[in-house]
């Protein structure tokens, strides 16, 4: 694979700042290792008036098989189809934007110490790909470079055989391009737009790669009359993801037409409609004290039952102690701001696999609940009539068992203390009930007794003489005699 990139320029700014910009020396030739081969930069000429970097790339078709395990991932159909003997070592494609990645990483981004008024500056570029595979033919080419301000976009394409003109031509092309751009934007162009016209990758597109498309994408994507071919492409038209970068792409749109922030469009969810009790400190007292509580009890799978927005599984998630995270709400809009706090579209695989959502109602019994160290009802239970409570009971101690049990709920008696609560009104208003210190124990005692569990009871936040905590927090852990006839039923 084949990219040479040329500038020209004066004595007073000579071509050869195309170096400082790129952060090559144009007197050496210089190697790097990639993923799937060796990259090669040199300069063919370096003078004041003219000078062109060249990037060559050596693919090893065995590393691509062996790392691709000949399958194909990401949508590179000649790899699955002729492992060994394809176009990949010759023709432009993911493997060369990736090797763009690794040799000018800070040129994609415009970082330049030496010359950074430069390299916010317009060049006078001219680019060549003698070998880049175009599915969509010449035509597409040019409807996806001349809309960024290329002045010359030259897509010749390339016969299958010369001897025989009656087969036609084949879907490679040899590209040039020419026009005045900053350097950083012509080679995040590039990056993205190399593997779209492929119209395939090397490597498994994972949600990451919405991140990897906006960030190369700044600046030209989002207002491109092709925008949604080239999200569909780069992503591997992988629904889920191309609506994820196409609606983040269009608030970006409607942000630089009104000359505003994307956060000041991107407002849809208040997150000051959270259910946690202000202030905000209290809240994050009672994360730490339930967090903490889990540590203690050795806690690895954990179920957060009435999970709610995602507060306390996003903090699970910081402690890689907790390897099973699973939360569980009724409410799909909640679970939906959950996912979209969490990132889940765009978290890793690793990471991704340590989580999942789930709709379910809390009264009723699910056997995937069962087999999790620890349980967390944190602010639930006052959330359910009273009448319901028995049910929610059975479907926590007495079907899913979990050995811990963390139950968390506000303390009444505390309410004198705050001014800006009516007397006699609840802190919520789809609180059911509110609990006293002694009521809150004579239930934790009955439901510990019932089901074989023992209990102790936690302070959070800071504790009042009088009325004591804000929140009081249960810890039901199961007996021993209990826990080793689980653990035989189970074997």
């Amino acid at each position: 694979m084949f990219l040479t990139i040329s500038t020209t320029g004066t004595p007073e700014r000579p071509a050869t700042d195309l170096g400082y910009l790129l952060h090559k020396h144009p007197d050496k030739a210089q190697t790097f290792s990639t993923s799937h081969g060796t990259a090669h930069v040199f300069y063919p000429e370096a003078a004041a008036e003219r000078c062109t970097a060249a990037l060559l790339l050596e693919v090893d078709p065995v590393a691509l098989v062996r790392r691709g395990k000949g399958k194909g991932r990401g949508g590179a159909p000649d790899a699955a189809l002729a492992q060994y003997v394809n176009d990949r070592p010759y023709a432009a494609s993911s493997l060369l934007s990736v090797a763009m990645t690794t040799v000018f990483k800070s040129a994609l981004k415009g970082d330049c110490r030496a010359m950074p008024e430069r390299a916010g500056e317009p060049l006078p570029l001219r680019i060549e790909v003698p070998a880049l595979p175009a599915r969509g033919g010449a035509e597409l080419v040019r409807k996806l470079f001349v809309p960024l301000g290329w002045t010359r976009v030259e897509a010749v394409a390339v016969p299958l055989d010369e001897r025989f003109p009656e087969w036609g031509d084949s879907r490679y092309v040899r590209l040039v391009l020419e026009g005045e751009l900053r350097l950083a934007d012509a080679l995040r162009q590039l990056y993205v737009l190399l593997p779209v016209l492929d119209d395939a990758k090397h490597y498994w597109v994972a949600p990451d790669e919405v991140d990897k498309l906006l960030r190369a994408g700044e600046g030209w994507l989002a207002g491109h009359p092709e925008r949604g071919l080239i999200t569909s492409r780069y992503l591997s038209r992988r629904h889920g993801l191309t609506r994820q970068a196409t609606e983040r792409l269009e608030l970006v749109r409607l942000a630089e037409s009104d000359d505003l922030e994307v956060e000041s469009v991107d407002n849809a969810v208040d997150e000051t409609t959270d259910t946690e009790e202000k202030p905000l400190p209290l809240a994050e007292q009672r994360r730490a004290a339930v967090l903490e509580a889990l540590r203690a009890a050795g806690a690895g799978r954990v179920l957060d039952l009435g999970c709610g927005q995602g507060q306390l599984v996003q903090a699970l998630l910081k402690d890689v102690r907790f390897t099973d995270i699973v939360g569980v709400d009724v409410s799909v809009r909640a679970l939906t701001v959950a996912a979209r706090r969490l990132k889940l579209d765009r978290m890793g695989e690793r990471q991704a696999g340590r989580v999942t959502l789930r709709q379910g109602a809390l009264t009723y019994t699910d056997k995937q609940l069962k087999g999790y160290d620890a349980a967390v009802l944190s602010e639930v239970i006052e959330h359910i009539d009273l009448e319901r409570l028995p049910a929610l009971e059975y479907a926590v101690f007495g079907s899913a068992r979990p050995r811990t049990v963390l139950v968390t709920t506000p303390n009444v008696e505390y309410n004198v203390r705050w001014e800006t609560l009516p007397a006699g009104h609840v802190r919520h208003s789809d609180h059911r009930f509110e609990w006293t210190r002694e009521e809150f124990r004579d239930w934790a005692g009955r439901v510990a007794g019932r089901h074989g569990y023992t209990v102790a009871f936690v302070p959070v936040g800071p504790e009042d003489p009088e009325v004591g905590p804000p929140t009081q927090m249960a810890v039901f852990t199961m007996t021993t005699a209990q826990e080793t006839t689980k653990e035989a039923k189970a074997a």
